[in-house]
């Protein structure tokens, strides 16, 4: 590539000049702020090396690279008001292994070890310890004759992985010795998770991550991101296209219940905000123009009900997490005879984005029949609340995009992932530090879900979506 014009800052490669000169200047500027930002927030300008715009888990990214290297100072930037509205605390809570993608397998099991050992990761002195709640019932796959065929195939990849998914293949007699309350009609193949399956508390692992970070100093600003401020950098490739190049240097961050805005200056931008972080992209006018630079980020909001039932004879402490070929899944909630459920609608009736209404209707005519066809006892169930939530919805195949944006030379991107976002999150969030401390993936391997191959439209894809 020819140089055709300079940009105003001479941005080089992020990994040289972001963490040379410049970080410099902002450390030294960082040490006269520190000790007044949080009394003067509001009239003062944040400078910082590593920004998180976040909705979900990511404090991951944070807290791994604060604990790797205590010469970052990393900002956390909520994109939404509250953590109420992220996607994480609005999930069913689900981890599995039983994918068929290869790299999705090694992050639930890595994620699973994190998880298992919460505290060393996520401890804070003088604080209670982390309770996950997390339950090993396993996840239950279903598999009609149509589809028994794909769910051998994913079996034999998760078996094949290093440190093989612990998972079991059952046919319908055996399924229904093991589970009596089943109605196996319909069904030829189902795939249990015995070990690293189950579900936990949402809302403690983003608090548990939430509060280490901020216990290790990291800057949390609640605000909506509105605009950047970046430099841009115009290339010619071999071909003789143009090729935009865009650096971050600010972010404007609206403050909640306030017409003030906050400048954040920052050196490196991670893109974690879920189902909004292709808004964020739009902002920065990635998917304008001709060539790569008109590639869009191809994630978006799609929402989806929770569903949360009480059926006093419904299936007991053994049940696991199910998911029937329907689509249908349930999940026990408690002790008491609660459970939560859903399912995903047909591509052609997403519902509306614009709120986070429940349509109940979608429960008595999309959920409710499959649910007492599969489990009798579900015929008698009483709906006792319900909610919604966004799924980061990747367009393109479901999976998540991770790793620097060709087109923005210090955004890292984290989002996409379709629904299985939190249970990969420590993984995720691990993999990223290690692109940013190191520029190379050093534990776990995720060069296939980059955005390149998004330019160079080669999906991967994975069959097991929920």
């Amino acid at each position: 590539m020819t140089h055709m014009s300079s940009h105003r800052d001479n941005v080089k490669d992020v990994h040289s000049t972001f963490f040379g000169a410049k970080i410099s200047r902002l450390r030294s500027r960082q040490k006269k702020i520190l000790p007044y930002l949080y009394e003067y927030l509001s009239c003062l300008q944040i400078q910082t090396q590593v920004l998180i715009f976040e909705i979900r888990i990511l404090p991951s990214v944070i807290f791994v690279i604060v604990e790797c290297n205590n010469q970052f100072v990393c900002s956390l930037i909520m994109l939404c008001l509250q953590y109420s509205r992220a996607s994480t605390v609005l999930s069913a809570g689900g981890i599995r292994q039983q994918f068929s993608l290869p790299e999705n397998i090694h992050l639930s099991l890595a994620s699973a070890d994190f998880m298992r050992n919460i505290n060393e990761h996520l401890g804070v002195l003088n604080e209670d310890p982390v309770d996950l709640q997390f339950n090993h019932s396993g996840y239950l796959f279903l598999a009609s004759e149509g589809v028994a065929h794909i769910m051998e195939e994913n079996y034999k990849t998760q078996r094949c992985v290093d440190a093989g998914a612990k998972v079991r293949l059952l046919s319908a007699s055996q399924l229904k010795h093991k589970f009596p309350w089943i109605n196996t009609d319909g069904v030829v193949l189902a795939s249990y998770g015995l070990e690293n399956e189950g579900w936990l508390d949402p809302w403690m692992l983003l608090n548990a991550f939430r509060r280490k970070a901020l216990s290790m100093g990291v800057i949390q600003c609640h605000g909506e991101v509105t605009d950047f401020k970046y430099s841009i950098q115009v290339l010619r490739n071999a071909d003789g296209e143009e090729v935009t190049l865009k650096s971050v240097k600010s972010v404007k961050v609206q403050m909640p219940n306030s017409l003030e805005y906050q400048p954040v200056e920052c050196a490196i931008v991670v893109n974690a905000a879920g189902a909004f972080s292709g808004k964020l992209t739009e902002m920065l006018e990635v998917g304008v123009g001709y060539g790569i630079n008109e590639i869009p980020l191809p994630v978006e909001p799609r929402k989806r009900f929770v569903f949360v039932v009480h059926c006093p004879d419904g299936p007991g402490l053994d049940s696991p997490f199910l998911i029937d070929y329907s689509g249908v899944y349930f999940r026990r909630e408690g002790l008491g005879g609660n459970y939560i459920c859903g399912a995903s609608p047909e591509e052609s009736k997403e519902p509306d984005v614009g709120d986070l209404e429940v349509d109940h209707q979608f429960f008595e005519e999309n959920v409710w029949p499959s649910l007492a066809s599969r489990v009798p006892a579900f015929e008698k169930l009483k709906v006792c609340s319900s909610w919604a939530g966004f799924y980061d919805y990747n367009t393109f195949d479901q999976n998540g995009i991770i790793g620097l944006h060709p087109n923005i030379r210090n955004m890292y991107l984290a989002t996409g992932f379709s629904g299985h976002g939190l249970q990969h999150s420590p993984a995720v969030g691990r993999a990223v530090a290690e692109l940013i401390l190191n520029g190379k993936y050093q534990t776990l391997d995720l060069s296939a879900f980059s955005f390149r191959r998004i330019m160079k439209q080669e999906p991967v894809m994975e069959r097991n979506i929920v």
